[in-house]
C-alpha cells in the first residue's frame, strides 16, 4: 500500500487530464528529482541550480539524526526539557507542525510582539533550550530574539552557550558570531531554500530536541521518493501539480481544508510553501486555510476556489465538486507538496524557488526604524480606541468609523478578489481573533485569509504583493501592554514590529492595493471595537 494517495473530480480531474500526459513525455518528475535546473525557463535556472538539494534530503539528512540524539541526551542528562524555537517562516513553521503531530512539546516564538515575546521567555527559563533557526544568518525578528533570550540566561546566571542551539547556513554571518560565542552550531544544506527546508536541519533539530522521531519521518519521506521521480501517469506528484497549477480558467485560490488527515497544522506549513513559491508576475496560487465543512470557501466555493482536503493516508472517499483529495504520512506528504508546487511553478511559467517581493517589506520596514516611527501615514480619523489610516487610493470616501472604513474597504473586492486580514498581534492572547475570518468570507462571499504579523510576511506576504492585483487588506495593530528593549538595539520589540506593518502597509500601498490599518491605541477596547466591525453581518 502507498504512503500516498491523490483523487480529484471536476475542474481538478480535468486540469490532471489535460497536463500529467505532456509531464509525463517531458521526463519532468524524473528530471526534477535528477535536479534539472531548466525546468523553469533560462530566467529561473541560476536560481534553480542552487535551490534543488531538497530532492534528496532523506538520504542526505540522515546524519543528522545521530547528532540531534546525542545532543538530546546530553540536555536530557542536565535535565533540560524545555525546547523553544526562535524562527521565522521556513525555519519554524515545519517543527511546529512536526511536533504537533507527533504530540511534542514546543514553544514556537516566531514574533516580534512583545507581549509574545516576554512571555516566551518567563516561562520555564532554568529549564529551557533554545534553539535559533536562521538561514541567512540576519534575520532581524530571530536576532532580536536571540539577544533577548541571551540576556535573559545572564541575568539568571546561566551560560546562553550552554542552552543556545544554532540552525544556519554556512559561512552565514550568524554562522561566524555563535561559533565565535561557543554555541553548538547546526549548518543546513545551502543548496535548499526556507520554503522547502522541512527535511534539513531547520526542521529536524528543533524537532528532534524537543522527542520527535525525526529518523521514522526521513523513512516516510524516502520511501515515496521513488515513486514521486516517476514518469509516470499514477505519479501523485505530476497529479498533485496539474491540480493546483493547471485548471482552466486557473482556480488560483487553494482552499486548504483538514479532513481528517491526523497532521496538525499542515495547511499552516503548504500555506508558505505554496503562496511564497507561486505568488509572483501577477499570477500564483493563493492559499485559504478554512477550518470546517461550514466554511463559505466550502459550502458554497466561487468559480475560482479549488479545494484541497487533507485526508488520511488510507482514506478511499471519492471527491465531488472541484475538488482534490490528497492523503498520507507527514514526511511523505512534505516531500509530495514541495514536489507538486514545484511542477505548478512550470505549469505557471514561474520561478518556484525565489520571493522577489518579501524582501521590498523588510527594506521598508528597514527605513521606518531608523526614522524612529512605525506608524508611516497620519491617521484619517479615529474611532475610540482605534486609529483609522487608508492607503493605497481614495477609496474610503467618507467613512468617520471603523464599521464605515471596513465597509469601504471590503466595497473594493472585485468579482475575483479576496480579502486578506493581518494582524500584528500576540497570536496566543488575542487567538479567537482569527474566527473573524469567516465572517468577513460571508459577509464577501469571497475567499478570505488570516494572517499573524509578522509571521505571514515569509508566507503569504510574497502573494500579497507579487500575484493579482485583486486583493484588499485589512491590517490590525496595537500599543502593547508593555514593550520590551531589543538588547544591544537602538529600537524596541514595540517599535520593530510597527515598523515591520508600516513597511507592509507602505509596499502593498505601493502596488495599488487598498489597505485599512486598524490601530489600537487602548488594547482591549480597541480589539473589542475591531472585533464587532470585523463581525457584522454575521448571522451565523
Amino acid at each position: 500500500m502507498t504512503a500516498l494517495s491523490v483523487s480529484a473530480s471536476g475542474a481538478a480531474a480535468d486540469a490532471i487530464e489535460r497536463h500529467v500526459p505532456d509531464l509525463v513525455r517531458d521526463s519532468v518528475a524524473s528530471r526534477l528529482f535528477a535536479r534539472d535546473a531548466t525546468l523553469w525557463g533560462p530566467e529561473a535556472e541560476s536560481e534553480a541550480s542552487i535551490r534543488l538539494a531538497w530532492v534528496g534530503l532523506a538520504t542526505s539528512s540522515r546524519p543528522l539524526v545521530g547528532e540531534i540524539a546525542a545532543l538530546r541526551e546530553v540536555f536530557a542528562e542536565e535535565g533540560l526539557d524545555h525546547v523553544v524555537l526562535c524562527g521565522m517562516g521556513g525555519s519554524s513553521l515545519a517543527p511546529e507542525v512536526i511536533c504537533a503531530t507527533a504530540g511534542k512539546p514546543l514553544v514556537v516564538l516566531d514574533s516580534s510582539d512583545p507581549d509574545y515575546v516576554r512571555r516566551a521567555i518567563s516561562d520555564d527559563l532554568e529549564h529551557s533550550v533554545v534553539v535559533v533557526s536562521s538561514k541567512s544568518g540576519s534575520t532581524v525578528e530571530t536576532d532580536s530574539q536571540r539577544r533577548a533570550y541571551e540576556q535573559a540566561f545572564t541575568e539568571a546566571g546561566i551560560d546562553p552557550a550552554a542552552r543556545i542551539v544554532v540552525v544556519t547556513d554556512p559561512g552565514s554571518p550568524l554562522d561566524a558570531e555563535a561559533r565565535a560565542k561557543g554555541y553548538r552550531v547546526v549548518n543546513a544544506d545551502p543548496n535548499v531554500g526556507g520554503r522547502y527546508s522541512a527535511l534539513t536541519a531547520f526542521g529536524l533539530v528543533p524537532s528532534g530536541l524537543a522527542g520527535v522521531d525525526v529518523s521514522a519521518l526521513l523513512d516516510e519521506a524516502e520511501s515515496v521518493a521513488d515513486l514521486l521521480a516517476a514518469d509516470d501517469a499514477a505519479n501523485p506528484a505530476l497529479r498533485l501539480g496539474a491540480a493546483l497549477g493547471g485548471t482552466d480558467p486557473l482556480r488560483d485560490k487553494v482552499a486548504l481544508l483538514d479532513d481528517g488527515s491526523g497532521i496538525h497544522g499542515f495547511a499552516d506549513w503548504a500555506e508558505q510553501l505554496i503562496a511564497e513559491s507561486t505568488g509572483k508576475d501577477g499570477t500564483g496560487l493563493l492559499p485559504v486555510v478554512v477550518q470546517s465543512e461550514e466554511d463559505p470557501e466550502i459550502q458554497w466555493p466561487a468559480s475560482d476556489v479549488l479545494v484541497a482536503r487533507l485526508v488520511a493516508a488510507d482514506d478511499e472517499t471519492r471527491p465531488s465538486g472541484d475538488s482534490v483529495r490528497v492523503g498520507g504520512t507527514l514526511g511523505a506528504q512534505m516531500l509530495l507538496w514541495e514536489a507538486a508546487i514545484a511542477v505548478s511553478g512550470r505549469l505557471l511559467g514561474i520561478n518556484p524557488f525565489d520571493q522577489p517581493d518579501v524582501e521590498s517589506a523588510k527594506q521598508a520596514a528597514r527605513g521606518l526604524l531608523e526614522e524612529g516611527t512605525g506608524e508611516g501615514t497620519a491617521p484619517a480619523f479615529v474611532d475610540g480606541a482605534v486609529e483609522v489610516r487608508a492607503l493605497g487610493g481614495g477609496w474610503l470616501g467618507q467613512a468617520a468609523t471603523v464599521d464605515e472604513a471596513v465597509t469601504a474597504l471590503l466595497g473594493q473586492v472585485g468579482e475575483r478578489g479576496y480579502v486578506a486580514v493581518m494582524a500584528y498581534l500576540d497570536r496566543l492572547e488575542d487567538a479567537d481573533l482569527a474566527e473573524c475570518r469567516r465572517a468577513l468570507a460571508k459577509r464577501t462571499e469571497r475567499p478570505t485569509t488570516f494572517g499573524w504579523g509578522p509571521r505571514f510576511l515569509h508566507s503569504t506576504g510574497q502573494f500579497h504583493k507579487g500575484g493579482p492585483p485583486v486583493g484588499v487588506y485589512l491590517q490590525i495593530t496595537s500599543a502593547p501592554h508593555e514593550d520590551l528593549p531589543v538588547p544591544g538595539r537602538d529600537f524596541t520589540f514595540g517599535k520593530f514590529i510597527a515598523a515591520q506593518a508600516g513597511g507592509d502597509a507602505q509596499v502593498l500601498a505601493d502596488h495599488g492595493r487598498p489597505v485599512v490599518r486598524l490601530h489600537l491605541t487602548e488594547h482591549d477596547a480597541g480589539l473589542a471595537q475591531v472585533r464587532k466591525a470585523l463581525q457584522a453581518g454575521d448571522h451565523g
